[in-house]
């Protein structure tokens, strides 16, 4: 059997959206394919800090994360860098000018750190465990990695006042505020493969939602689960069963993969 390199995103991919649990026939594949001597990796829009945790539990030791701004290979974190300074800079910028409430996350960690609270007065706390610091003397423009930012912008308010966020990925998971990340899951692959020494056509990756789009590419194998959105579908090389339908299980047995 040809050795394969597999990515899984984890939301929607490898875990049951309604209930956040692995599924257990997307497990038992995590398991086989390993044992079968392929490499498998998760692949996540994930803080290293945040992900770390799911990788351990599923028995993996390789993972893209934070959008592909991380690696960890054979347990170990690689690198995990942020996002471009200069763009990120203008963007917290113009926040200020527009009285934009700012969060910056600038370590691996749950901390967040602000000049002011404004962020929470706007739009209430993330929603997830998150340590404010709030330090009046913090130097936006003095910071030399900035690792993600989050604006207490509305959709309905973004144009207005974020002019600038195209300039950097961002998603949004929340409809109160915007988060810029690294968005190159596509780059963290291609990466991670130059360094264990696998081909890129032998890349399979799987995922479900919007924020996969940036990993399916045309040198490899590209699995749409079931319960995908229809523009990841039409990018897919095979659409899959839905994730709780045991799509992966069935995928990779289809394929031949275990």
């Amino acid at each position: 059997m040809k050795k394969k390199y597999f990515f899984f995103d984890i939301d929607g991919t490898l875990t049951d959206k309604e209930t956040r649990i692995v599924v257990p026939s997307a497990q038992k594949a995590l398991d086989e394919l390993q044992k079968a001597g392929h490499f498998v990796a998760i692949a996540t829009g994930r803080a290293h800090y945040k992900a770390r945790s799911f990788m351990d539990e599923v028995g993996l030791h390789n993972m893209v994360c934070a959008g592909g701004g991380a690696l960890v290979i054979n347990d170990a974190l690689v690198y995990n860098v942020g996002l471009e300074l200069d763009k990120a800079k203008a963007i917290i910028k113009e926040a200020e000018e527009k009285n934009v409430g700012i969060l910056l996350q600038l370590t691996d960690s749950i901390d967040v750190y602000s000049k002011n609270d404004l962020f929470r007065e706007q739009v209430g706390p993330r929603k997830e465990p998150t340590n404010y610091i709030i330090d009046p003397s913090l130097d936006y423009y003095g910071l030399d990695e900035i690792l993600k930012v989050y604006l207490s912008v509305s959709e309905e308010d973004e144009k207005e006042k974020c002019t600038l966020k195209d300039t950097l990925g961002h998603l949004r998971f929340v409809k109160d505020y915007l988060m810029f990340q690294y968005d190159a899951k596509d780059e963290g692959i291609r990466e991670m493969i130059r360094r264990v020494g696998g081909n890129m056509e032998d890349v399979v990756v799987f995922g479900d939602d919007y924020n996969d789009m940036v990993m399916f590419k045309e040198e490899w194998t590209n699995i749409a689960m079931g319960n995908a959105c229809d523009a990841l579908k039409e990018k897919a090389s095979y659409v899959a069963e839905a994730n709780v339908d045991d799509g992966i299980y069935k995928t990779c047995k289809k394929f031949g993969w275990i």
